[in-house]
Protein backbone atom coordinates (compact mmCIF):
# COMPACT_ATOMS: atom_id res chain seq x y z
CA UNK A 1 0.00 0.00 0.00
CA UNK A 2 1.11 3.57 -0.94
CA UNK A 3 1.63 5.69 1.38
CA UNK A 4 -0.68 8.35 0.03
CA UNK A 5 -3.30 5.85 -0.54
CA UNK A 6 -5.55 3.09 1.49
CA UNK A 7 -6.48 -0.27 0.27
CA UNK A 8 -9.94 -1.04 0.05
CA UNK A 9 -11.33 -4.34 -1.56
CA UNK A 10 -7.90 -4.94 -2.81
CA UNK A 11 -7.15 -1.44 -4.01
CA UNK A 12 -5.33 1.38 -3.63
CA UNK A 13 -7.41 3.98 -3.56
CA UNK A 14 -5.62 8.16 -3.23
CA UNK A 15 -6.47 9.52 0.19
CA UNK A 16 -6.94 12.73 -2.12
CA UNK A 17 -9.34 10.82 -4.23
CA UNK A 18 -11.25 9.84 -1.17
CA UNK A 19 -11.06 13.26 0.84
CA UNK A 20 -12.18 15.28 -1.97
CA UNK A 21 -15.17 13.07 -2.62
CA UNK A 22 -16.02 13.69 0.94
CA UNK A 23 -15.83 16.66 0.99
CA UNK A 24 -17.90 17.40 -2.49
CA UNK A 25 -20.60 14.85 -0.94
CA UNK A 26 -20.80 16.56 1.91
CA UNK A 27 -21.35 19.94 0.44
CA UNK A 28 -23.81 18.70 -1.76
CA UNK A 29 -25.82 17.06 0.75
CA UNK A 30 -25.50 20.73 2.82
CA UNK A 31 -26.60 22.67 -0.18
CA UNK A 32 -29.30 19.92 -0.60
CA UNK A 33 -30.55 20.54 3.28
CA UNK A 34 -30.05 23.76 3.85
CA UNK A 35 -32.18 24.80 0.91
CA UNK A 36 -34.89 22.74 2.16
CA UNK A 37 -37.16 24.99 4.71
CA UNK A 38 -38.18 21.32 6.12
CA UNK A 39 -34.51 20.31 6.75
CA UNK A 40 -32.56 23.76 7.28
CA UNK A 41 -32.91 23.54 11.03
CA UNK A 42 -31.28 20.20 11.86
CA UNK A 43 -28.49 21.35 8.77
CA UNK A 44 -27.59 24.73 10.46
CA UNK A 45 -26.99 22.62 13.53
CA UNK A 46 -24.58 20.44 11.68
CA UNK A 47 -22.51 23.28 10.27
CA UNK A 48 -20.11 23.28 13.12
CA UNK A 49 -19.25 19.64 11.96
CA UNK A 50 -18.99 20.58 8.47
CA UNK A 51 -15.98 22.78 9.15
CA UNK A 52 -14.50 20.23 11.73
CA UNK A 53 -15.07 17.58 8.90
CA UNK A 54 -13.08 19.75 6.31
CA UNK A 55 -10.18 20.64 8.61
CA UNK A 56 -9.50 17.00 9.53
CA UNK A 57 -9.56 15.62 5.82
CA UNK A 58 -7.16 19.12 5.32
CA UNK A 59 -5.08 17.61 7.99
CA UNK A 60 -5.13 14.09 6.79
CA UNK A 61 -3.49 14.99 4.08
CA UNK A 62 -0.94 17.63 5.63
CA UNK A 63 2.44 15.92 5.77
CA UNK A 64 4.20 18.39 8.02
CA UNK A 65 3.15 18.53 11.70
CA UNK A 66 6.43 20.65 12.93
CA UNK A 67 6.47 22.99 15.74
CA UNK A 68 6.32 25.86 12.90
CA UNK A 69 3.24 24.39 11.73
CA UNK A 70 1.49 23.61 15.03
CA UNK A 71 2.83 27.93 15.92
CA UNK A 72 0.59 28.63 12.52
CA UNK A 73 -2.34 26.61 13.42
CA UNK A 74 -2.08 28.09 17.41
CA UNK A 75 -1.18 31.51 16.22
CA UNK A 76 -4.14 31.33 13.66
CA UNK A 77 -6.90 30.08 15.55
CA UNK A 78 -5.96 32.33 18.26
CA UNK A 79 -6.01 35.63 16.15
CA UNK A 80 -9.17 34.39 14.67
CA UNK A 81 -11.10 34.11 17.94
CA UNK A 82 -9.93 37.17 19.31
CA UNK A 83 -10.41 39.49 17.08
CA UNK A 84 -13.94 37.93 17.01
CA UNK A 85 -14.49 38.77 20.52
CA UNK A 86 -12.98 41.95 19.99
CA UNK A 87 -15.41 43.18 16.96
CA UNK A 88 -18.54 41.70 18.71
CA UNK A 89 -17.84 43.98 21.73
CA UNK A 90 -16.10 46.98 20.12
CA UNK A 91 -18.27 47.06 16.98
CA UNK A 92 -14.96 48.99 15.92
CA UNK A 93 -12.92 46.40 13.98
CA UNK A 94 -15.56 44.81 11.45
CA UNK A 95 -18.95 46.91 12.19
CA UNK A 96 -21.36 46.12 15.03
CA UNK A 97 -22.83 42.58 14.52
CA UNK A 98 -23.58 39.99 16.92
CA UNK A 99 -23.56 35.98 16.52
CA UNK A 100 -26.94 33.65 16.52
CA UNK A 101 -26.97 30.38 18.03
CA UNK A 102 -26.36 28.75 14.92
CA UNK A 103 -22.44 27.97 14.95
CA UNK A 104 -22.30 26.08 18.62
CA UNK A 105 -20.88 26.76 22.24
CA UNK A 106 -19.74 30.44 22.67
CA UNK A 107 -17.38 32.17 24.60
CA UNK A 108 -17.38 36.00 25.50
CA UNK A 109 -20.48 36.17 22.63
CA UNK A 110 -18.28 34.29 20.39
CA UNK A 111 -18.50 30.56 18.88
CA UNK A 112 -15.64 28.74 19.25
CA UNK A 113 -15.74 26.90 16.21
CA UNK A 114 -15.11 31.00 14.21
CA UNK A 115 -11.16 30.33 15.06
CA UNK A 116 -11.31 27.14 13.42
CA UNK A 117 -13.07 28.83 10.27
CA UNK A 118 -9.82 31.64 10.23
CA UNK A 119 -7.52 28.56 10.07
CA UNK A 120 -9.31 26.48 7.11
CA UNK A 121 -9.46 29.33 5.16
CA UNK A 122 -6.11 30.45 6.07
CA UNK A 123 -4.34 27.48 5.76
CA UNK A 124 -6.29 26.77 2.37
CA UNK A 125 -5.59 30.37 0.60
CA UNK A 126 -2.10 30.47 1.63
CA UNK A 127 -1.60 27.24 0.33
CA UNK A 128 -2.86 28.42 -3.44
CA UNK A 129 -0.83 31.80 -3.00
CA UNK A 130 2.13 30.49 -2.56
CA UNK A 131 1.74 28.49 -5.58
CA UNK A 132 1.05 31.91 -7.52
CA UNK A 133 4.25 33.49 -6.76
CA UNK A 134 7.91 32.60 -4.32
CA UNK A 135 8.02 36.48 -3.09
CA UNK A 136 6.49 35.92 0.10
CA UNK A 137 4.44 39.61 0.91
CA UNK A 138 3.04 39.30 -2.34
CA UNK A 139 2.09 35.58 -1.47
CA UNK A 140 0.51 37.09 1.69
CA UNK A 141 -1.36 40.01 -0.51
CA UNK A 142 -2.90 37.09 -2.79
CA UNK A 143 -3.89 34.86 0.13
CA UNK A 144 -5.44 38.19 1.48
CA UNK A 145 -7.24 38.62 -1.31
CA UNK A 146 -8.73 34.91 -1.69
CA UNK A 147 -10.17 35.21 1.84
CA UNK A 148 -12.07 38.00 1.30
CA UNK A 149 -13.28 36.49 -1.47
CA UNK A 150 -14.47 33.99 0.41
CA UNK A 151 -15.44 35.74 3.11
CA UNK A 152 -18.15 37.91 0.35
CA UNK A 153 -19.16 35.03 -0.50
CA UNK A 154 -20.07 33.25 2.81
CA UNK A 155 -21.69 36.93 4.47
CA UNK A 156 -25.10 36.77 2.69
CA UNK A 157 -25.47 32.94 3.24
CA UNK A 158 -24.56 33.08 6.88
CA UNK A 159 -27.02 35.97 7.40
CA UNK A 160 -29.84 34.16 5.91
CA UNK A 161 -28.85 31.07 8.60
CA UNK A 162 -28.52 33.24 11.28
CA UNK A 163 -24.81 32.72 11.85
CA UNK A 164 -24.44 36.41 12.54
CA UNK A 165 -26.62 39.41 11.79
CA UNK A 166 -25.48 43.22 11.37
CA UNK A 167 -26.38 46.29 12.72
CA UNK A 168 -28.95 47.75 10.24
CA UNK A 169 -29.05 44.82 8.31
CA UNK A 170 -26.20 46.23 5.96
CA UNK A 171 -23.05 44.33 5.36
CA UNK A 172 -20.34 47.72 5.86
CA UNK A 173 -17.04 48.15 3.89
CA UNK A 174 -15.20 48.35 6.88
CA UNK A 175 -16.13 44.44 7.04
CA UNK A 176 -13.91 43.56 4.05
CA UNK A 177 -11.11 45.84 4.62
CA UNK A 178 -10.76 44.60 7.72
CA UNK A 179 -11.03 41.28 6.74
CA UNK A 180 -7.79 41.84 4.52
CA UNK A 181 -5.83 43.25 6.77
CA UNK A 182 -6.08 40.54 9.25
CA UNK A 183 -6.06 37.62 6.50
CA UNK A 184 -2.98 39.79 5.47
CA UNK A 185 -1.79 38.92 9.19
CA UNK A 186 -2.59 35.53 9.07
CA UNK A 187 -0.85 35.29 5.50
CA UNK A 188 2.29 36.41 6.49
CA UNK A 189 2.66 34.01 9.26
CA UNK A 190 1.68 31.13 6.54
CA UNK A 191 4.03 32.25 4.28
CA UNK A 192 7.08 33.36 6.75
CA UNK A 193 6.93 30.19 8.80
CA UNK A 194 9.25 27.18 7.12
CA UNK A 195 7.03 24.61 7.17
CA UNK A 196 5.94 22.22 4.27
CA UNK A 197 3.27 24.03 2.23
CA UNK A 198 2.12 21.43 -0.54
CA UNK A 199 -1.55 19.92 0.27
CA UNK A 200 -3.52 19.38 -3.11
CA UNK A 201 -6.44 18.94 -1.10
CA UNK A 202 -6.31 23.02 -0.52
CA UNK A 203 -7.31 24.39 -3.69
CA UNK A 204 -9.76 21.42 -4.07
CA UNK A 205 -11.30 22.53 -0.78
CA UNK A 206 -11.32 26.07 -1.94
CA UNK A 207 -13.47 25.58 -5.31
CA UNK A 208 -16.01 23.69 -3.65
CA UNK A 209 -16.23 26.15 -0.59
CA UNK A 210 -16.55 28.85 -3.77
CA UNK A 211 -18.92 26.55 -5.61
CA UNK A 212 -20.93 25.40 -2.06
CA UNK A 213 -21.58 29.64 -1.12
CA UNK A 214 -22.31 30.58 -5.11
CA UNK A 215 -25.13 28.28 -5.36
CA UNK A 216 -26.52 28.96 -1.48
CA UNK A 217 -26.22 32.68 -2.72
CA UNK A 218 -28.25 31.62 -5.39
CA UNK A 219 -30.84 29.69 -3.83
CA UNK A 220 -30.96 31.15 -0.53
CA UNK A 221 -30.38 35.05 -1.30
CA UNK A 222 -31.05 35.98 -4.94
Amino acid sequence: MKKDSISIAGRDISKLNIATALLAIFHLVGVVGLSSPALREIFQALTPFNLLLSIGLLFWLHRDFSKQFLAFALITYLIGYWIEVAGVYTGQIFGEYSYGPTLGFQLLEVPLIIGINWLLLGYITGEIAQRATKVKWLAAIYGAFLMVVLDYLIEPVAIKLDFWTWSGGDIPFQNYLSWFLVAFVIQLIYQYLSFEKTNKLAPRLFLIEVLFFVILNFLLVN
